[in-house]
């Protein structure tokens, strides 16, 4: 078995520390850009969204590297997204390739029917090594947010425009090659002090816009034409509603285990949605 996913932010870092601590082959796509795009749009329905065209796109570039197997977010929610890995099995097997998708279920067995999923892709692997890899891929995954939310705010008040982006891409790689927690705090501390040293203009009173929207579209840089990049060039600081991290926290994903955050927000929520109408609109 050869594993392949679509991108959605960074995400892929977290994926992959879990995948090599659990010996599962995998491939990663390239990070999306035109042809993604172009291979999407030519192959899925006219009338579907721009995640689901992406996704798409890059499940048919992870199949031309070989993978076999696909990992897509599926499930029976109101959320269109439920019917995307079905949908978009079909068309890879139009297209000739030989594949398995598997469907990550958002709405059923939550924490625990993802980490049976896991259990499957790594040939049956110990529980305690699973919940091992899984906890590092989340240490990851935090990290990453945790300095992406202070990149932010420097990009909106730097001096040399650029420099947050540019220190935040060599966040990210140091990030990817860490294999153990002392490593990995010690690179986050590091990088967060580096931007918190970032020559900024000492008058700076940044305009602060909030970034809200459809989950995928707001995460991937690709699909909203790097908007928080283009608006802390023109001085914005964005305060983004949507972190993967936060996600885990707010949904259903940690609530098994007593972190039940989404009651909270649907309270906020209530005066304005009145009901659940899917995908992330109460959060």
């Amino acid at each position: 078995m050869r594993l392949g996913l679509p991108h959605m932010g960074n995400l892929y870092i977290p994926l992959k520390a879990l995948f090599q601590r659990l010996d599962i082959d995998y491939v990663i796509p390239p990070v999306n850009n035109q042809r993604t795009l172009s291979l999407g749009v030519k192959h899925s329905p006219e009338g579907m969204c721009i995640p689901f065209k992406l996704t798409l796109g890059n499940l048919i570039e992870a199949a031309e590297l070989g993978a076999d197997t696909l990992l897509m977010p599926g499930g029976n929610a109101i959320c269109r997204l439920g019917y995307y890995a079905k949908t978009q099995e079909q068309i890879l097997h139009d297209l000739g390739y030989n594949i398995e998708m598997v469907q990550v279920g958002v709405s059923e067995r939550k924490l625990f029917g993802l980490l049976e999923m896991i259990k499957r892709l790594s040939n049956n692997a110990p529980w305690s090594k699973i919940i091992s890899a899984f906890r590092f891929g989340l240490a990851k995954l935090n990290a990453l947010d945790r300095i992406e939310r202070v990149v932010q705010k420097v990009r909106a008040v730097e001096r040399i425009k650029g420099t947050a982006n540019w220190l935040f891409v060599k966040a990210i790689k140091a990030i990817d090659k860490v294999d153990d927690y002392n490593t990995l705090k010690k690179v986050q501390a590091d990088y967060i002090d580096q931007l918190n040293q970032v020559d900024k203009a000492p008058q700076a009173q940044p305009l602060i816009v909030g970034i809200t929207g459809e989950f995928y579209v707001v995460l991937e840089p690709f699909s909203n034409f790097d908007v928080e990049s283009e608006l802390g060039k023109l001085g914005v600081e964005v305060r983004r509603t949507t972190f993967v991290s936060e996600w885990t926290k707010f949904s259903w994903f940690l609530n098994p285990i007593g972190i039940d955050e989404k009651d909270r927000i649907h309270k906020a929520a209530l005066p304005y949605l009145k009901r659940d109408i899917g995908g992330d609109g109460w959060e």
